[in-house]
């Protein structure tokens, strides 16, 4: 260090004690003074952004650590005109896939400032549109992101467009420019299950879809017609039945499957949720699973591990996509990432439990 660069520094260190004397609350133009550095590089600094000497970095960081600085979260909002608060749009009727979905996003946002609101909606409602968008604007929402069914819903996202929200759509088909996507996948997941009941020997398999509302219940149901088509097998018009995605409608099409003749020997359901309903089917109908009959469900949440025989699922990482989601939205909120592509896959995966097994007789 030369002289004139030793001297600077003990003025920068006489200057931050004589502030520390001072009591004042230091702002973010007090600690670019005693940087000695542009408002500008510290809030780069404060939002992470990697275009920042190292050096620099560090001198900053002491500042902001010795006078125990934190920025003003509502300043910032005012100053991006937009709040520190992130949206969940859905519509999805099982509860447990919204669970995991905000667990997911929490996890990404957790110690960024940003903040989960959740907006429940009706796409059958007229006022939808309406809804939403008093709803973005109320709240200065950052950005939302959007599950299924909602992120299938194309004038909701050009509406977010024109009033320059930022999104994030989760869908099982990619439907927008790929920083704007998290592609699940659905059907290759619904072919590998078919694949695993064909493998046992099942020959009459039924389907239980979810609602066609749903983009993911038609990929679920033409994966698993070609998984089905791989193996020299066929799914009928007749041996699909449509469900709602919940408990209950799983019930009401696990009994009407089970009272045709012949029955089918193994079901596939378009998620758990109505995977635990045809178990209840079953049983009211004195049919022991997987003796009499193979169950496959769909997502792997927390309740194919809790029926009992443990279900045969496709796992869906519903937590992590909630968590890429969040984080490929804030990506564009740090200085020097805005636009970056976060290359988010999803691959869903069969876990085999104990519900599937050979077809009586085999």
């Amino acid at each position: 260090m030369t002289e004139s660069e030793k001297a600077a520094a003990e003025a920068s260190d006489a200057a931050l004690e004589d502030f520390q004397r001072s009591g004042r609350r230091p702002t973010i133009n007090d600690i670019a003074r005693l940087s000695g550095v542009s408002k500008k590089t510290v809030s780069r600094i404060i939002n992470l952004s990697p275009f920042v000497k190292d050096e620099t970095r560090e001198r900053v960081m002491k500042v902001i650590d010795a006078l125990a600085y934190m920025p003003d979260l509502q300043a910032r909002g005012l100053a991006f005109r937009r709040s520190f608060l992130i949206g969940l749009i859905y519509n999805n009727p099982s509860a447990q896939y919204v669970i995991d979905m905000q667990q997911g996003i929490l996890d990404a946002v957790r110690g960024s400032g940003y903040e989960l609101v959740v907006h429940p909606c009706d796409l059958s409602n007229p006022n939808f549109l309406k809804d939403v968008r008093a709803f973005v604007e109320r709240q200065k929402l950052f950005g939302v992101i959007m599950p299924p069914s909602v992120s299938e819903d194309e004038a909701l996202a050009q509406l977010l467009a024109e009033i320059e929200c930022p999104y994030v759509r989760i869908a099982s088909v990619s439907l927008d420019r790929n920083e704007a996507m998290i592609v699940t996948n659905d059907r290759n997941g619904a072919a590998e299950a078919a694949r695993h009941l064909a493998d046992l020997g099942h020959k009459r398999i039924a389907f239980v879809s979810g609602p066609t509302s749903f983009r993911s219940s038609h990929e679920r149901r033409e994966g698993f017609a070609a998984g089905l088509a791989e193996k020299g097998l066929k799914l009928a018009a007749d041996d699909v039945v449509f469900g709602a995605y919940t408990f209950e409608s799983g019930v009401e099409c696990g009994a009407a499957l089970l009272k045709r003749k012949p029955r089918p020997t193994a079901i596939f359901c378009g998620n758990d949720e109505m995977a635990a309903g045809v178990y209840r089917a079953a049983r009211d109908a004195g049919f022991e699973i997987p003796r009499d009959l193979s169950v496959v469900g769909y997502d792997d949440s927390p309740v194919a591990a809790k029926v009992w025989p443990p279900l045969t699922t496709v796992k869906l990482p519903i937590r992590e996509m909630g968590r890429l989601a969040a984080e490929k939205l804030l990506s564009g909120a740090v200085e020097g990432f805005t636009g970056r592509v976060i290359d988010a896959k999803v691959a869903p995966a069969l876990v085999v439990r104990e519900s599937t097994a050979k077809p009586a007789g085999r």
